[in-house]
C-alpha cells in the first residue's frame, strides 16, 4: 500500500475519524528552533559544538566525481537524500580544556564582502551562534585550523580585517599557510582566486601569532595534530585525548555522510590533489573503524559526532546520541 492521503482516508487513518472536541484557543506557532549549539563532556574537556550554518553543494554528482553514471544520484535517493541538493553542515568545536579554550576552524564568516556568500545566505554564523552558547570571543585563546580553505578559516577577521579572535595564536599546517597566501597559486578551478585571497587576508591578520602545526606532535597538551593531506596539502586532523578518552577532530576527510563513505575512493570538486585525498580518506576510515574511535566531522549532519562502521565495501556513518539530560 502507498501511504498518501487517499490511502489514508480509506483505510479509516484520518484524524477525521475520531470527534474532537471544540478547541478552546488556536496555539501560536513558537517560531524558534533548538540552539546552534551543542555541549558535552568529553573527559575532563567541556566541548561545545557551534553551527556556522548550513553549505549548500547543489547537485552532488556536481561536486562528488568518479562514480558510474547514475550512482551518486542512486546513493542519494536511497538514504532519503535530495540528490539536486546537496547540503553539508558546518560543526565548528571549542575545547574548554581548563587551561586552553580552543576553537577548531571558524566558518566563512563576512570577511570578503560578496565571497563570503558564495555558498549562500546560511553560512557565516559562527560567531553569533558562539555568543549565544555563552562563548566570548575574545576568551579564545587558540584557533586551530584543519586548512585554509574559506569555510574552515575567513571569521578569522571581520570585513575591515580586524580580528574576530583578539586573544588567539592561530595554529595551521606550514605548507597551508604557504599554499593558501601565494597568488602564485591562482590557476585552474575559478574559486581559487578568491580563495587564496580570502585566506591572505585572515591569516596575514595573525603573522605574529602563528604557530605552526607538526604531524604527531601536540599543539597544546591533549591535543595531537594528524597530516592528512589531500584535500590541501597541508590538511591536518587533530586527535583530542582526556584520560582515556580520544575523540578525532576530522576537519574535511570526508564531506559527505554517505557518498564519501560508502565509497571512500570518489574524488571531491574542491581536492587540492583528489586521488591523495581519496588514498588519505580511505586510510583513515579503516583505522577509524578498525579503532571504533569517536569522531567529530566538520561536514556531517548536525552536530557531527559519530563513528564510521565497516558495510560492504565501503563504511557507515553511526550518529551519536545526544546527551539531552545535560541540555536542562
Amino acid at each position: 500500500m502507498t501511504f498518501n492521503r487517499r490511502t489514508l482516508l480509506g483505510a479509516g487513518l484520518a484524524a477525521a475519524a475520531l470527534p474532537l472536541m471544540q478547541a478552546k484557543a488556536a496555539a501560536p506557532f513558537v517560531g524558534r528552533g533548538a540552539p546552534a549549539w551543542y555541549r558535552f563532556r568529553f573527559g575532563e574537556y567541556e566541548a561545545t559544538v557551534i553551527s556556522d550554518g548550513a553549505l549548500p553543494l547543489g547537485k552532488a554528482e556536481d561536486s562528488f566525481v568518479g562514480a558510474r553514471p547514475g550512482e551518486i544520484n542512486a546513493m542519494m535517493q536511497a538514504n532519503f537524500l535530495d540528490p539536486a541538493n546537496a547540503l553539508l553542515e558546518q560543526n565548528a568545536l571549542v575545547l574548554n580544556t581548563g587551561r586552553n579554550l580552543i576553537l577548531f576552524d571558524t566558518g566563512m564568516g563576512d570577511s570578503m564582502g560578496a565571497d563570503s556568500q558564495m555558498f549562500g545566505p546560511t553560512t557565516g554564523r559562527l560567531l553569533r551562534n558562539m555568543r549565544q552558547a555563552g562563548i566570548d570571543p575574545a576568551q579564545i585563546d587558540l584557533v586551530v585550523l584543519s586548512h585554509a580553505h574559506c569555510d574552515h578559516c575567513w571569521a578569522l577577521v571581520d570585513a575591515q580585517g580586524n580580528r574576530n579572535f583578539p586573544n588567539a595564536q592561530v595554529a595551521v599546517s606550514e605548507a597551508d599557510l604557504k599554499y593558501w597566501t601565494d597568488e602564485g597559486n591562482i590557476r585552474g578551478p575559478a574559486f581559487m582566486g578568491p580563495f587564496i585571497r580570502g585566506a591572505t587576508k585572515n591569516l596575514n591578520a595573525y603573522r605574529d601569532r602563528m604557530v605552526m602545526v607538526q604531524d604527531g606532535r601536540e599543539v597544546v597538551p591533549g591535543v595531537i595534530a594528524m597530516s592528512a593531506p589531500g584535500h590541501t596539502v597541508g590538511h591536518t586532523i587533530y586527535a583530542i585525548n582526556s584520560g582515556p578518552n580520544v575523540m578525532v577532530y576530522t576537519g574535511d576527510l570526508a564531506h559527505h555522510q554517505v557518498l564519501l563513505l560508502r565509497r571512500p575512493l570518489l574524488e571531491f570538486s574542491f581536492d587540492t590533489d583528489p586521488k591523495q585525498s581519496a588514498q588519505t580518506r580511505a586510510r583513515a576510515l579503516e583505522r577509524f573503524a578498525n579503532e571504533r574511535v569517536q569522531l567529530l566531522s566538520y561536514h556531517f549532519p548536525w552536530p557531527g559526532l559519530g563513528r564510521v562502521a565497516k558495510e560492504g565495501e565501503g563504511y557507515a556513518w553511526m550518529p551519536s546520541a545526544m546527551d539531552v539530560t545535560s541540555l536542562g
